[in-house]
């Protein structure tokens, strides 16, 4: 065991495993305290496995049901013991994609109170006291609503986490020394163009600027937990057909990349002059 600890903040359940699993298995597996922070429940997730249609039938609470079980399963696999529900379980509910009606509903997590929102992630910082962070861009990688709200309440819990001032109840303040941002290189989304996945980069999500990642962490080795963890949100992932059962079968698929959003850089490895660690440059 090693006393670093790492926290993520994810919108909706299946994310964590999506664009993180890799990492989550990767420093779990080096004895650093992985925690989860999950916004919603994924409510109005698209049911893709034939055997769950009749969910709908249940409604958004139905689905939400099934999300926590799955999401309970993934993260067993990932090796990752520690999770929290903002706000506690269904404080938020999944805002839909962007521009759908349910943006607008008043318990979505993108109408979410920023004030209350960041009082209860301060309150988990302060327990979970981790050195590094991880959450999405200020575009929410793709522009879901949910994930652009992850990123700014992420934000604006930061300095008052480590404020003596603010909410004393919540805990000892706790500053946290590096936050990284969830990135796809544009080089491997032309990777995937070019390997006939994908017809053209519009049909892929906008990836950054390879100039602009400044970690990445290899987990290929864990490819297939990282899939493995994918496969318990049967609910929202077919990794047998189409696109993104392509993508998944790719060894660079467990290879995660990130942006650097506050904190200072640690030294660099490799060609690109990245990170190979995000832990890179923080006094043990």
């Amino acid at each position: 065991m090693t006393d670093r600890r790492l926290l993520l903040v994810h919108a909706h359940p299946d994310d964590e495993a999506m664009s993180t699993g890799a990492t989550m298995v990767h420093y779990a597996q080096r004895g650093v305290g992985v925690t989860l922070v999950t916004c919603t429940r994924g409510e109005l997730g698209e049911i893709v496995a034939t055997d769950l249609a009749g969910l709908s039938e249940a409604g958004p609470e139905g689905l939400a049901k099934q999300r926590e079980r799955e999401l309970s399963d993934a993260l067993q696999v990932l090796g990752v013991g520690r999770h929290h529900w903002l706000g506690g379980v269904g404080r938020w509910r999944d805002s839909g994609m962007a521009g759908d009606p349910s943006n607008d509903a008043e318990d979505s997590f993108a109408r979410a109170d920023i004030g209350e929102a960041t009082r209860e992630l301060v309150a988990v910082l302060r327990a979970e006291r981790p050195q590094v962070v991880i959450t999405y861009d200020a575009q929410g990688g793709y522009g879901h609503p949910d994930h652009m709200q992850a990123h700014r309440v992420t934000m604006a819990a930061l300095d008052p986490a480590a404020d003596p001032a603010y909410e004393p109840a919540l805990g000892s303040p706790w500053h946290v020394s590096k936050v990284y941002w969830t990135a796809i290189p544009r080089s491997i989304m032309q990777q995937i163009v070019d390997a006939g996945i994908a017809t053209s980069l519009d049909d892929l999500p906008p990836g950054v600027a390879d100039e602009e990642i400044t970690a990445t962490v290899d987990g290929r080795e864990h490819l297939d937990v990282k899939i493995a963890a994918l496969r318990a949100h049967r609910s929202q992932v077919d990794l047998d057909n189409g696109l993104f059962a392509a993508v998944t079968a790719r060894h660079e698929f467990a290879i995660e990349h990130y942006v650097l959003g506050r904190g200072e850089r640690g030294p660099a490895a490799g060609p690109h002059g990245w990170e190979g660690d995000l832990f890179a440059g923080i006094e043990a």
